[in-house]
């Protein structure tokens, strides 16, 4: 599913030049659900961007579902990247849009007719316990709730993987708790490879698959 051989980036050049990640590599099998752990600056977002394929390496090689991403050009990039799904800290909901719409949006986005789809996101916002609430708008949602919208959003086009940038991050305990279940079951029922960003150990005591990071080196 996910393999990384030598992966480095360097922005800038020169004296200016900066080393954001050393040599990673590791390969991630398809249906696993890994955690990418490291203090804040060890380079976790900017290898979460580089599977995201927003970011190309300077070094090594990327290889998505069978497939060496590193130097694919814009179009077949586009292509790959409709076949994951990516959760923001921050939610990234557009406020002017209800909770129903903007799951629906990467959908419409893609030239689906809205009778197509209907029924697909109700099921989906019922599933993350938004059913009553799939008619506000972000505004009058809270942290979790959000959060929660931003997963349905991410999966609604049925992603093979699953990005998650510190989806916890801006939640308390409890609300955290709530949507590490919803990813670990959709991982489960769905068999959807996730990749999780956290910085929280107690989260990635969960499992045993972690991706360790530190300035920008992996740590065995």
């Amino acid at each position: 599913m996910i393999r990384l051989e030598n992966v480095a980036l360097r922005y800038g050049a020169g004296h200016e030049a900066v080393d954001v990640l050393h040599h990673v590599s590791f390969h991630l099998q398809p249906g696993s659900f890994h955690f990418l752990t490291g203090p804040s600056g060890a380079g976790k977002t900017t290898l979460l961007r580089l599977l995201f394929l927003s970011l190309k390496p300077t070094a090594g090689q990327i290889e998505l579902f069978g497939e060496n991403v590193t130097r694919l050009h814009a179009r077949k990039r586009a292509g790959i990247r409709r076949r994951i799904g990516i959760v923001f800290q921050d939610f990234r909901l557009l406020d002017h849009l209800t909770t129903w719409q903007n799951v629906a949006l990467p959908l419409r986005v893609h030239g689906r007719k809205e009778a197509d789809y209907r029924e697909d996101v109700t099921d989906l916002l019922q599933w993350v316990g938004l059913g009553d609430r799939m008619h506000h708008y972000p505004s009058v949602l809270s942290g979790g709730e959000q959060q929660r919208a931003a997963i349905a959003r991410a999966v609604i086009g049925k992603p093979e993987l699953l990005l998650a940038d510190e989806p916890t991050g801006n939640l308390d305990s409890k609300m955290g708790e709530e949507v590490m279940q919803i990813l670990e079951e959709y991982n489960r029922d769905a068999g959807v490879t996730v990749v999780m960003v956290t910085h929280d150990q107690r989260l990635a005591e969960r499992t045993e698959r972690i991706v360790r990071l530190f300035d920008g080196r992996q740590v065995h």
